[in-house]
C-alpha cells in the first residue's frame, strides 16, 4: 500500500489512521545539516510528548559501522544499516560528500528494508541516496534548489519537480530544513490526524506553512517582497542563463512595465533591472565558491554574454575577481 496523494485521501485515509505507532529507522550520513536533521526527528519528539504515549519510536542508524557526525559536531555512534530490520518509516537524512559514502553495499541495504517500510523519505540530501539506490525510479521528488538541475540531469527516470517537499505514492523528499517540519506535520497529520498535527506545529510557533508544491526561492524575503516582486522574482530565478527583456517579464506577470518598476521601487528600493543583475550574481558567487565549473560556463549558466561583462560585473559586485575568489576558497 502506497502513500495516498495529498490531494485526495479519501480511499486511504482508514488504512493510514490504523498506524498508532511508527517504528522508524533514521539512516544519517556523515556531516549532515544539523538544522535538517532536527527537523525531521524533533517532531516525532513532539508528537509523542502531545499524544501522551509513543506514536513514534526511532533508532539511529549510520551508513558503515563508523560514527558520524553533524555539522555542529554532534556525534551520532555507529550503528550500521546491514544490521537493521523492518521498519514503518525508512528516513534518510545527508547533506555533504553524499556520492562518497553511498556506497553498493548501503544501497542493498536500503532495497532490503524498503520492501518492507510502509514510507521512504529523503531530507536535504536524501533524496540523492533515494535516486542512488533506484528508489526513485518513476517517482516525482525534489531536493535543495542549489542541487535541483543536476539532480534532474544526473536521474532522469526521477520526475524532478522545484517544491518545498514532494509526496509520491510512499516516497517523501524535501528541499531542506524548514520544508522537512512541514514535511513531517503533513506525514504526523495523514496518519495521526490534524489535530494532533497542529498541536505540534503551535509548539514549534509554525503558524502557518507554504503549500508542499510552492516553488523553492533562493532568495526568500517576505517581509520585502509584495505579490507582484514576489512573482517578478520567481520569473526572474527561471531564467538566470537567459534573461527575460523586461518588456517580456511584465507582459508574462500581467502588469504594466511602469507598474512593475513602481513595485520594485517601493518595496525593494531598486530597479527590476539591478534585481535581476544581483540575482544573476548571487548565483554566479554560489557556482564560484561551491563548484569547480570553468568560469566561462559560470557566466553563461549566469546570462553574461561574454566571459569579459561577466568579470566586470563580479569585481564590481564582490570587490574580488572571480578568478581570484575561487583562489582564496
Amino acid at each position: 500500500m502506497g502513500w495516498p496523494s495529498q490531494y485526495d485521501l479519501s480511499q486511504s485515509e482508514s488504512y493510514l489512521m490504523q498506524f498508532e505507532k511508527i517504528n522508524a529507522t533514521v539512516l544519517v550520513l556523515d556531516q549532515s545539516n544539523t538544522l535538517s536533521f532536527a527537523a525531521a526527528v524533533d517532531p516525532m519528539r513532539a508528537a509523542n510528548r502531545h499524544a501522551g504515549y509513543k506514536v513514534f519510536e526511532w533508532t539511529f542508524a549510520t551508513p558503515q559501522n563508523l560514527n558520524v557526525s553533524l555539522t555542529s559536531g554532534l556525534m551520532i555512534p555507529a550503528a550500521p544499516l546491514n544490521r537493521f530490520g523492518p521498519c514503518d518509516l525508512l528516513l534518510i537524512v545527508a547533506s555533504f560528500d553524499i556520492i562518497a559514502q553511498s556506497s553498493p553495499a548501503l544501497h542493498a541495504s536500503l532495497r532490503r528494508i524498503d520492501k518492507c517500510a510502509k514510507f521512504v523519505a529523503g531530507v536535504d540530501g536524501g533524496p540523492w541516496v533515494m535516486a542512488q539506490a533506484g528508489l526513485l525510479d518513476g517517482h516525482s521528488a525534489t531536493t535543495h534548489w542549489e542541487d535541483i538541475d543536476a539532480f534532474a540531469t544526473q536521474f532522469p527516470q526521477v520526475n524532478t519537480v522545484n517544491t518545498r517537499y514532494q509526496i509520491s505514492g510512499n516516497r517523501m523528499t524535501s528541499a531542506g530544513a524548514t520544508p522537512t517540519l512541514e514535511m513531517m506535520l503533513d506525514l504526523i497529520r495523514q496518519t495521526q490526524g490534524p489535530a494532533l498535527a497542529n498541536q505540534v506545529a503551535a509548539s514549534f510557533i509554525l503558524n502557518q506553512s507554504p503549500a508542499a508544491t510552492a516553488p523553492q526561492s533562493r532568495n526568500p524575503d517576505p517581509l520585502r517582497h509584495n505579490q507582484i516582486t514576489s512573482r517578478v522574482t520567481q520569473l526572474m530565478e527561471g531564467f538566470l542563463d537567459e534573461p527575460l527583456a523586461q518588456s517580456q517579464i511584465a507582459k508574462q506577470v500581467g502588469v504594466s512595465q511602469r507598474v512593475m518598476q513602481l513595485n520594485f521601487k517601493a518595496q525593494l528600493q531598486m530597479t527590476p533591472q539591478k534585481h535581476y543583475l544581483s540575482l544573476r550574481l548571487n548565483e554566479a558567487y554560489r557556482l564560484v565558491r561551491d563548484t569547480k565549473l570553468p568560469l566561462l560556463d559560470v557566466s553563461l549558466a549566469t546570462g553574461f554574454a561574454s566571459q569579459s561583462s561577466f568579470a566586470r560585473a563580479y569585481q564590481n559586485a564582490f570587490g574580488i575577481s572571480a578568478r581570484a575568489q575561487r583562489e582564496l576558497d
